[in-house]
C-alpha cells in the first residue's frame, strides 16, 4: 500500500512562467531607460549561462554567494550598476517564475486527510523552502529536501535512499513522480513505485497532469487526520 508521495518540483508540481520574463524586463526599461528587447534577451541568456551551475553548492551560504554573483554579473551584462541586479532580485527572484500546476494544493489536502505523506525531492539549490511558499504548499509537506543540501543528486540512487529514511517508511510503500525517465528509473531501483509525468504533450504510459496520482493510489477511507 502506498503511504507517502514523493514529488519532484520542476515540470512535476510546477511550471515556469515566461512572462514573468517580461514583467521584469520591464520594470528594468522603466527604472534605467534600457532597451526592452535588448534587455530580455539578456536576462534570458544570462539565466541559461549559469543553469546548473549551483550543483556544487552545499549551504544557504553558498547560495547566498551564488545570487549575489548572479545579480553582479546580470548588471555588468545590462551596463549597469551592481544595485541594479540587487534589486531585480530582490523584486523578481527565480521564486516568482514559479508557478504551481493546476490541481495541486487540492490533491495534496485529499491526500494528507487520508494520512499519506508528502514529500518533494528536488535537483535544486540548498534553500527548497521558498518556492515550495510561492507555490502555496509548503504547509502542506511533510518532507522537503534539495539535492544540494544532500550532497548527491538524481539519479543516483543513493538520493531516494535517503529521501525515503527521511519519510521514514520503506521504499515499496512510496510513489515517486518525476518528469524525466532515468530519476524514474532510479527510484524503482531502489525498489519504488515510480511514474513519469509530461505536462507538455500527450505521451503513452505517462501522466499528463498531477491529479492522475490518484489512478496509482491504493488510498485508505480518510482518516481523523487534519489539514490546516
Amino acid at each position: 500500500m502506498i503511504r507517502a508521495l514523493l514529488l519532484d518540483r520542476d515540470d512535476t508540481i510546477s511550471i515556469s512562467d515566461p512572462t514573468v520574463y517580461v514583467e521584469a524586463a520591464r520594470w528594468l526599461v522603466q527604472r534605467y531607460q534600457q532597451d526592452p528587447e535588448e534587455v530580455l534577451r539578456v536576462m534570458q541568456r544570462h539565466w541559461a549561462d549559469h543553469f546548473g551551475t549551483w550543483w556544487d553548492l552545499r549551504t544557504l551560504e553558498d547560495e547566498r554567494a551564488f545570487w549575489q554573483h548572479y545579480s553582479e554579473g546580470l548588471a555588468e551584462r545590462l551596463g549597469l550598476d551592481p544595485q541594479a541586479g540587487e534589486e531585480l532580485m530582490a523584486r523578481y527572484p527565480y521564486t516568482a517564475f514559479l508557478k504551481p500546476v493546476p490541481g495541486l494544493r487540492d490533491l495534496l489536502i485529499s491526500l494528507r486527510a487520508r494520512g499519506l505523506k508528502i514529500g518533494i525531492l528536488s535537483n535544486t539549490l540548498p534553500n527548497i523552502m521558498p518556492s515550495l511558499e510561492a507555490l502555496g504548499i509548503a504547509d502542506l509537506v511533510d518532507t522537503a529536501l534539495s539535492s544540494c543540501a544532500l550532497g548527491v543528486h538524481k539519479p543516483a540512487p543513493e538520493v531516494f535512499v535517503l529521501a525515503a529514511a527521511q519519510l521514514g517508511l520503506p521504499h515499496q510503500d512510496i510513489l515517486f513522480i518525476d518528469d524525466k525517465q532515468e530519476n524514474v528509473d532510479a527510484a524503482r531501483s531502489v525498489g519504488m513505485v515510480a511514474h513519469r509525468i509530461n505536462l507538455h504533450q500527450r505521451e503513452e504510459g505517462t501522466l499528463h497532469e498531477i491529479g492522475e496520482v490518484l489512478d496509482y493510489l491504493d488510498i485508505q477511507p480518510p482518516t481523523s487526520a487534519h489539514v490546516h
